[in-house]
């Protein structure tokens, strides 16, 4: 129970909460879909112009980004970058043929080795399965295959000291993670400690029964490793349905301090491997610059008010 003093101490700190406890990244595809010399440099030097600390990178295909001009561009702008992707139905370790599921766990092993050589410590994303909408519930043997090359992965991340984290998506792009609770099954299976929870708040809204619960469970088992925040139709943060209130606050609540990716697409800047698997079909926004700047304080005005809430209660 609060005394009269804790109370007077919480309206008299009420705004005054200035510094964020979070790292505050963005997603490449915000600037370009695509990752030439001229697209790298412009994606790392707008993240840092509009006051990001982190650019996520998709590796889709590991072999097309430039790994020297990249780390180079990056400690130019002194950011720091994180990597995801999501693998394709030819390339799928949540299958039963062994010829495709070797191609998924390649292309994986690929993109670990960039998270290496750009210096970073984490790789994220759907790296249990394609991308898609699959035809069918996803087998025990497919089951099995992922299972076992994600350990395979998250053993050779280790030596390298990168985190792993599996991202819960909805049901039309993937048939294996499609909630919190089924992503903690998988990590206990795996069984490795460096293996987390990416979540991504699109993705919960539409399979999650709140927004609240999966977050304080996954934080009670020291799990949230990364964090997606966007809207509910893709679009400029702060508008769609999303309860970012009760969100941020369970964030604040678990003590969560790692990174914060602002995530949005658009028909205006895609990746073509993307367009469908991600449905992106609208022109959700055209000025990314004002949508990324609109974003980062739309985010530090949530961080603070759930951390000036979770200091009062």
């Amino acid at each position: 129970m609060s005394s009269d003093n804790d109370n007077i101490s919480c309206i008299e700190n009420q705004g005054k909460v200035k510094e964020i406890p979070n790292k505050l990244g963005i997603h490449a595809l915000v600037w370009t879909g695509g990752w030439s010399h001229e697209e790298c440099r412009k994606a790392i030097s707008l993240s840092k112009e509009t006051g990001y600390d982190i650019i996520e990178i998709p590796a889709l295909d590991p072999s097309k980004i430039d790994v020297a001009y990249t780390k180079m561009t990056l400690q130019e702008f002194q950011m720091k970058a994180t990597v995801s992707l999501g693998l394709s139905f030819d390339a799928d370790i949540n299958n039963e043929d062994e010829t495709i599921v070797k191609k998924g766990l390649d292309k994986l092993i690929s993109a670990l080795q960039l998270v290496v050589d750009l210096g970073g410590d984490y790789l994220g994303g759907v790296l249990y399965s394609s991308i898609g909408k699959y035809p069918m519930v996803a087998s025990a043997k497919a089951r099995e295959n992922a299972t076992l090359c994600l350990k395979k992965l998250a053993k050779m991340a280790q030596e390298n000291g990168v985190t792993i984290g599996l991202e819960p998506v909805n049901r039309y792009e993937s048939n294996l993670i499609n909630t919190c609770d089924q992503a903690l099954e998988m990590i206990e299976v795996i069984d490795e400690p460096n293996v987390v929870v990416h979540l991504d708040v699109y993705h919960m809204n539409i399979e999650e029964q709140d927004l609240v619960f999966p977050v304080l469970k996954c934080g009670g088992l020291n799990k949230v490793g990364y964090v997606h925040i966007g809207a509910s139709h893709r679009g400029p943060l702060g508008s769609g349905n999303i309860d970012f209130d009760s969100f941020f606050g369970a964030l604040a609540k678990i003590g969560y301090r790692g990174i914060i990716t602002f995530e949005s697409f658009s028909s205006a800047i895609v990746d073509d491997n993307l367009t469908t698997s991600l449905a992106i079909w609208r022109n959700l926004w055209s000025d990314n610059k004002k949508l990324a700047i609109d974003a980062r304080d739309y985010m530090i005005q949530k961080i603070q008010k759930a951390h000036e809430v979770h200091s009062c209660q």
